[in-house]
């Protein structure tokens, strides 16, 4: 065969092929200008096939209230992706886990900066528990633990 068709065929196969890679999700994590583990949970998200717009802000507490996490239940930063927000150090295949189930609620959240959680130091002491961030104003539900 000649070089060229082979080069043109081989091309073509992956032109083909390359639709059948899975594109990263897209996510805007915002957080708080000072916080260094917040980056370090974006770089952890990256590193796991995330593509993150991070954006500092001074006005975390209310991005986080007007996406309907509770004031006792936030973490440190709010993310939204795929029309869910994600608040906290969630582990990434929990976040996986939210978008393939696609649950009726608003998100899920991590509260406070547990140690051993993505982007944070130390070693997990205890279980994380995941809660919902329901979309009806009731009360937020473990939605798992790892």
């Amino acid at each position: 065969m000649n070089p060229s068709i082979r080069f043109a065929s081989l091309v073509a196969l992956i032109a083909f092929a390359a639709p059948a890679l899975a594109d990263p999700l897209q996510a805007t994590l915002y957080k708080n200008p000072q916080c260094g583990c917040c980056e370090g949970y974006a770089a952890y998200l990256r590193d796991n096939g995330f593509n993150v717009d991070v954006k500092p802000t001074n006005d975390l507490l209310e991005i986080s209230r007007e996406a309907g996490v509770p004031e006792n239940m936030q973490g440190c930063h709010t993310m939204f992706i795929d029309g869910y927000v994600v608040d906290g150090h969630v582990p990434v295949n929990i976040v996986r886990k939210l978008l393939k189930e696609r649950p009726p609620i608003a998100g899920i959240t991590l509260p406070g900066m547990p140690m051993g959680s993505p982007g944070m130091a130390g070693t997990k002491t205890e279980p994380f528990v995941i809660y919902t961030v329901p979309k009806d104003g009731k009360a937020p539900e473990v939605y798992t633990t790892e």
